[in-house]
Protein backbone atom coordinates (compact mmCIF):
# COMPACT_ATOMS: atom_id res chain seq x y z
CA UNK A 1 0.00 0.00 0.00
CA UNK A 2 1.42 3.91 -1.09
CA UNK A 3 1.98 6.35 1.68
CA UNK A 4 1.56 9.65 0.04
CA UNK A 5 4.11 11.46 2.70
CA UNK A 6 6.47 9.02 2.56
CA UNK A 7 10.21 10.29 1.56
CA UNK A 8 11.07 8.24 -2.23
CA UNK A 9 14.91 9.13 -3.32
CA UNK A 10 14.95 9.41 -7.67
CA UNK A 11 18.21 7.30 -8.15
CA UNK A 12 18.04 9.16 -11.20
CA UNK A 13 18.04 12.72 -10.01
CA UNK A 14 20.31 12.25 -7.44
CA UNK A 15 22.95 10.94 -10.31
CA UNK A 16 21.85 13.93 -12.24
CA UNK A 17 22.82 16.45 -9.63
CA UNK A 18 25.96 14.55 -8.82
CA UNK A 19 27.22 15.21 -12.17
CA UNK A 20 26.12 18.94 -12.19
CA UNK A 21 27.81 19.72 -9.35
CA UNK A 22 30.76 18.31 -10.27
CA UNK A 23 30.56 20.14 -13.38
CA UNK A 24 29.70 23.56 -11.12
CA UNK A 25 32.53 22.47 -9.33
CA UNK A 26 35.02 22.88 -12.41
CA UNK A 27 35.51 19.16 -12.78
CA UNK A 28 34.61 16.70 -15.89
CA UNK A 29 34.21 13.34 -16.61
CA UNK A 30 37.00 13.83 -18.54
CA UNK A 31 39.72 15.12 -16.62
CA UNK A 32 38.99 12.03 -14.01
CA UNK A 33 39.68 9.88 -16.98
CA UNK A 34 43.17 11.79 -17.61
CA UNK A 35 44.08 10.85 -14.02
CA UNK A 36 42.25 7.24 -14.59
CA UNK A 37 45.10 7.26 -17.81
CA UNK A 38 47.65 7.65 -15.91
CA UNK A 39 47.49 5.63 -13.25
CA UNK A 40 47.24 2.44 -15.55
CA UNK A 41 49.08 3.61 -18.83
CA UNK A 42 52.07 1.68 -17.88
CA UNK A 43 50.00 -1.45 -16.82
CA UNK A 44 47.37 -1.02 -20.23
CA UNK A 45 49.48 0.94 -23.30
CA UNK A 46 46.62 0.30 -25.39
CA UNK A 47 44.10 1.99 -23.27
CA UNK A 48 42.16 5.34 -24.51
CA UNK A 49 40.72 7.91 -22.63
CA UNK A 50 37.59 7.10 -24.03
CA UNK A 51 37.58 3.65 -22.09
CA UNK A 52 38.73 5.58 -18.86
CA UNK A 53 35.49 8.12 -19.12
CA UNK A 54 33.57 4.82 -19.63
CA UNK A 55 34.70 3.61 -16.06
CA UNK A 56 34.35 6.81 -14.57
CA UNK A 57 31.11 7.09 -15.86
CA UNK A 58 30.41 3.10 -14.01
CA UNK A 59 31.82 4.57 -10.69
CA UNK A 60 29.58 7.63 -10.53
CA UNK A 61 26.84 5.57 -11.32
CA UNK A 62 27.15 3.70 -7.94
CA UNK A 63 24.87 5.17 -5.03
CA UNK A 64 27.70 5.39 -2.80
CA UNK A 65 29.63 7.76 -4.92
CA UNK A 66 27.12 9.82 -5.31
CA UNK A 67 26.36 10.22 -1.83
CA UNK A 68 30.12 11.00 -1.07
CA UNK A 69 30.18 13.51 -3.63
CA UNK A 70 27.25 15.53 -3.06
CA UNK A 71 28.09 15.17 0.68
CA UNK A 72 31.87 16.71 -0.06
CA UNK A 73 30.72 18.83 -2.21
CA UNK A 74 28.12 20.40 -0.02
CA UNK A 75 30.91 20.93 3.16
CA UNK A 76 33.03 22.31 0.67
CA UNK A 77 30.26 25.10 0.10
CA UNK A 78 29.26 25.62 3.21
CA UNK A 79 33.09 26.12 3.75
CA UNK A 80 33.69 28.61 1.51
CA UNK A 81 30.02 30.53 2.47
CA UNK A 82 31.21 30.76 6.01
CA UNK A 83 28.51 28.78 7.61
CA UNK A 84 29.89 25.73 9.55
CA UNK A 85 30.24 25.82 13.50
CA UNK A 86 33.51 26.74 14.87
CA UNK A 87 36.49 25.17 14.42
CA UNK A 88 34.80 22.43 12.10
CA UNK A 89 34.62 26.28 9.39
CA UNK A 90 38.35 26.40 9.72
CA UNK A 91 39.37 23.17 10.02
CA UNK A 92 37.84 23.02 6.06
CA UNK A 93 38.19 26.27 4.89
CA UNK A 94 41.89 25.92 5.54
CA UNK A 95 42.15 21.90 4.43
CA UNK A 96 43.70 21.17 8.32
CA UNK A 97 46.23 18.81 7.97
CA UNK A 98 45.58 16.68 10.54
CA UNK A 99 41.85 16.92 9.83
CA UNK A 100 41.45 13.68 7.74
CA UNK A 101 37.45 13.36 7.66
CA UNK A 102 37.69 14.12 3.50
CA UNK A 103 40.13 11.48 2.77
CA UNK A 104 37.50 8.69 4.80
CA UNK A 105 34.67 10.41 2.55
CA UNK A 106 37.15 9.60 -0.28
CA UNK A 107 38.36 5.86 0.66
CA UNK A 108 34.07 4.96 0.75
CA UNK A 109 34.69 5.30 -3.07
CA UNK A 110 37.89 3.53 -3.31
CA UNK A 111 36.65 0.41 -1.54
CA UNK A 112 33.44 0.47 -3.84
CA UNK A 113 36.13 -1.50 -6.36
CA UNK A 114 38.87 -3.56 -3.89
CA UNK A 115 41.60 -2.86 -2.41
CA UNK A 116 43.81 -2.28 -5.16
CA UNK A 117 42.23 1.38 -5.68
CA UNK A 118 43.33 2.43 -2.00
CA UNK A 119 47.29 2.34 -3.58
CA UNK A 120 45.86 4.14 -6.35
CA UNK A 121 44.03 7.07 -4.31
CA UNK A 122 47.40 7.31 -2.44
CA UNK A 123 49.61 8.32 -5.07
CA UNK A 124 46.94 10.63 -6.59
CA UNK A 125 46.44 12.03 -3.43
CA UNK A 126 50.37 12.57 -3.04
CA UNK A 127 51.09 13.42 -6.60
CA UNK A 128 47.90 15.90 -7.02
CA UNK A 129 48.21 15.69 -11.15
CA UNK A 130 46.09 17.36 -13.24
CA UNK A 131 42.78 18.70 -12.09
CA UNK A 132 44.05 17.54 -8.23
CA UNK A 133 46.53 20.02 -8.71
CA UNK A 134 43.63 22.99 -9.45
CA UNK A 135 41.44 22.19 -6.79
CA UNK A 136 43.77 22.22 -4.65
CA UNK A 137 45.36 25.82 -5.27
CA UNK A 138 44.64 27.82 -2.23
CA UNK A 139 44.65 30.61 -3.74
CA UNK A 140 41.59 30.36 -6.34
CA UNK A 141 38.92 31.48 -3.29
CA UNK A 142 37.05 28.38 -3.90
CA UNK A 143 37.19 25.39 -1.35
CA UNK A 144 37.37 22.05 -2.09
CA UNK A 145 39.03 20.20 0.84
CA UNK A 146 36.95 17.27 0.35
CA UNK A 147 36.13 17.14 -3.53
CA UNK A 148 40.31 17.10 -4.38
CA UNK A 149 39.96 13.82 -3.02
CA UNK A 150 36.64 12.57 -4.14
CA UNK A 151 37.99 12.87 -7.29
CA UNK A 152 40.90 11.25 -7.08
CA UNK A 153 38.97 8.47 -5.48
CA UNK A 154 36.62 8.44 -8.33
CA UNK A 155 39.78 8.09 -10.48
CA UNK A 156 41.28 5.38 -8.40
CA UNK A 157 38.07 3.33 -8.45
CA UNK A 158 37.77 3.62 -11.91
CA UNK A 159 41.40 2.39 -12.35
CA UNK A 160 40.87 -0.50 -10.16
CA UNK A 161 38.00 -1.55 -12.11
CA UNK A 162 39.70 -1.10 -15.30
CA UNK A 163 42.53 -4.02 -13.46
CA UNK A 164 40.19 -5.94 -12.65
CA UNK A 165 38.61 -5.92 -15.59
CA UNK A 166 41.87 -6.38 -17.84
CA UNK A 167 42.90 -9.31 -15.71
CA UNK A 168 39.28 -10.86 -16.08
CA UNK A 169 40.00 -10.53 -19.85
CA UNK A 170 43.45 -12.00 -19.85
CA UNK A 171 42.52 -15.30 -18.03
CA UNK A 172 39.42 -15.55 -20.77
CA UNK A 173 41.75 -15.53 -23.69
CA UNK A 174 44.44 -17.71 -22.08
CA UNK A 175 41.16 -19.99 -20.69
CA UNK A 176 40.45 -20.07 -24.58
CA UNK A 177 43.53 -20.87 -25.72
CA UNK A 178 44.00 -23.62 -23.67
CA UNK A 179 40.67 -25.00 -24.46
CA UNK A 180 41.69 -24.76 -28.46
CA UNK A 181 44.80 -26.46 -27.98
CA UNK A 182 43.22 -29.67 -25.49
CA UNK A 183 40.95 -29.81 -29.00
CA UNK A 184 43.74 -30.42 -30.84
Amino acid sequence: MSQPNVYRLNSKEVAAATEEWLAKRGVTKEQIGQLVMLLQKDYFPELTLAECVINVDAVLSKREVQNAVLTGIQLDILAEEGKLLPPLQDMIAYDEGLYGCDEILALSIVNVYGSIGLTNFGYVDKLKPGVLKKLNDKNSGETHTFLDDIVGAIAAAASSRIAHRKQAEREAIAEALQSDQEKT
